[in-house]
């Protein structure tokens, strides 16, 4: 299954609804929000390409991967979307991102196999929460730089 054959990447209730331009849980545009369902499979299929890319850049610069094994071994019954990676390497990145929020509460950063690259996210909600507000500026900057217009 590819990403494209997921419905939605929608992940609850959307903050366009009270006026952002890029959703804070999804981190699509509000233009394709509302659009979502007239795009073709193509056109989705780069929407999710986008935010794979910029949610995976975001995961590589705030960890790193030390024990491939140990996050598998664990990211087994992580809930991560079938279908989630279209780049290389983006599946076991997805397993990671999952895993902070989804491991139970005993299981460490290192018994995940993950070493923060800042040492003071020591917590997994910090890292998960340093990760989505990256991603979050990322979207910020991808949407002023291809569709932001001038008044002027």
């Amino acid at each position: 299954m590819q990403l494209q054959d997921r419905r939605t990447p929608c992940v609850g209730i959307c903050s366009t609804t009270y006026g952002d331009l890029i959703c804070r849980g999804c981190k699509r545009f509000a233009h394709e929000i509302v659009s979502w369902n007239g795009y073709t499979v193509q056109q989705r299929g780069r929407i999710w390409q986008r935010l794979e890319q910029l949610r995976d850049g975001c995961i590589e610069a705030h960890l790193t991967i030390f024990d491939e094994s140990r996050l598998r071994d664990h990211g087994a019954g992580t809930a991560v979307p079938p279908g989630v990676s279209l780049l290389p390497g983006g599946s076991l990145l997805s397993v990671a991102y999952e895993s902070l929020s989804q491991a139970p509460p005993e299981v460490s950063l290192d018994m995940l196999g993950i070493r923060a690259l800042d040492p003071t996210h020591t917590a997994r909600s910090r890292l998960r929460e340093a990760i989505d507000q990256e991603f979050y500026r990322r979207s910020v900057a991808h949407y002023e730089r291809n569709f932001k217009t001038s008044l002027a």
